[in-house]
């Protein structure tokens, strides 16, 4: 059987601005049909860049890049038929509602009525039923971002780009736009290619993630493998809260490495690297994975090691506690963060007191240092 062709592919495509470091290095990166694929990573990381190109708003120094198999090159942006949605909305002033939305069909030649037609289709798919008549002006910001939405797909694109459309927006807003686009992508089965640095957000929304670091896609896949497998450390860094304890790798136990952390106790850990023993190392171990007693850690043997609770944030729904490692002749080591549900309390621990920290060894990942 032959695999579907994907909707839009880079191969070993780079980009280079003058005077500064590659912005994409020789990129691979296939988009499948129907699928919500987020590129995510910090500023400078060529997530924008990635989509810029796609767009036709920028040129690759090299490599090749296909829209439904065939090379879009020497493609203006207009005539690859993509819908585009931008972080600050892009909307035309002068215009209402309803002819912002109609500007893509008019410009294929649509007719008036059948622009009529689609653009009260696309103001109730956003739930802006009434609203046509209205300027982006005497609009809220989340209602604007509909309008965008809504002129980027009420042509009916085979593939939408969104550029960080939901940065400018306050959280509870944020994630209410969010549930209507997994909403809409579920419906209209359209392939989007979505740029954020929120990893929440990247979590929420994706079939796929790909984490970029230097214009390099260090590993894409999807959001439970990222979170729970991530290829090294910078990726577990990268997706969400996660302790980053230094330390030297001391050999494998049944298949468990064993690590001295710098000035602190030896810790289990699942290997994700072949290192030999003695070489530089750390474990990532993620807040909600560690558990926490009001104890000292001799007392629990087995795995346990002793800390001292320094700090208490209450975060809503979660304590974060802040503890310090017991390092050498009793001296603070390194930080490590807990979370707890804040309906369990803190279980008789206050700022100063000794507590005991533990993990399941398959919980926490070692990984080879400066990966």
């Amino acid at each position: 059987m032959v695999p579907p062709v994907p909707i839009a592919s880079f191969h070993s495509v780079s980009k280079t601005y003058p005077g500064q470091p590659p912005a994409l290095r020789s990129l691979d990166l296939d988009i499948a049909r129907g699928e919500f694929l987020t590129l995510l990573g910090p500023s400078g990381s060529g997530k924008t860049t990635t989509l810029m190109l796609l767009a036709g708003f920028e040129t690759q120094d090299e490599g090749e890049i296909e829209l439904e198999g065939r090379s879009v090159g020497a493609t203006p942006p207009w005539r690859r038929g993509l819908g585009m949605v931008f972080q600050h909305y892009a909307l035309f002033p002068h215009m209402s509602v309803a002819q912002n939305i109609a500007f893509p069909l008019a410009a294929r030649g649509i007719s008036r009525a059948q622009r009529a037609i689609r653009v009260a289709e696309a103001l109730a798919m956003v739930r802006l039923e009434g609203l046509g008549d209205r300027r982006p002006a005497q609009l809220s910001g989340g209602q604007q971002q509909r309008v965008a939405l809504a002129r980027a797909l009420v042509f009916g694109p085979a593939l939408v780009l969104l550029d960080e459309p939901l940065a400018a927006l306050d959280r509870a807003l944020r994630e209410e736009l969010q549930a209507e686009l997994r909403a809409l992508h579920r419906r209209l089965g359209v392939s989007m290619l979505y740029v954020t640095h929120d990893q929440a957000e990247a979590l929420a929304l994706s079939d796929r993630i790909a984490v970029l670091r230097q214009g390099r896609i260090e590993q894409l896949d999807t959001p439970a493998r990222l979170y729970e497998r991530p290829a090294n450390s910078f990726v577990a860094g990268f997706m969400g809260e996660n302790n980053r304890l230094p330390g030297r790798f001391l050999g494998l136990e049944d298949s468990i490495a064993r690590v001295r952390l710098d000035d602190g106790p030896d810790v289990a850990a699942e290997p994700a690297a072949a290192l030999a023993p003695g070489d530089a190392c750390v474990v990532m171990i993620r807040p909600e994975r560690i558990a926490l007693a009001a104890a000292a850690a001799a007392d629990l043997g087995g795995n346990a090691i002793a800390a001292t609770l320094i700090e208490v944030v209450f975060a809503g729904d979660h304590l974060r506690l802040l503890l310090a490692l017991v390092g050498g002749s009793g001296r603070p080591g390194a930080s490590i963060l807990v979370r707890r549900p804040a309906a369990a309390g803190l279980s008789g621990l206050a700022p100063g007191q000794e507590a005991a920290l533990a993990w399941q060894p398959e919980h926490a990942m070692m990984f080879a240092a400066g990966s």
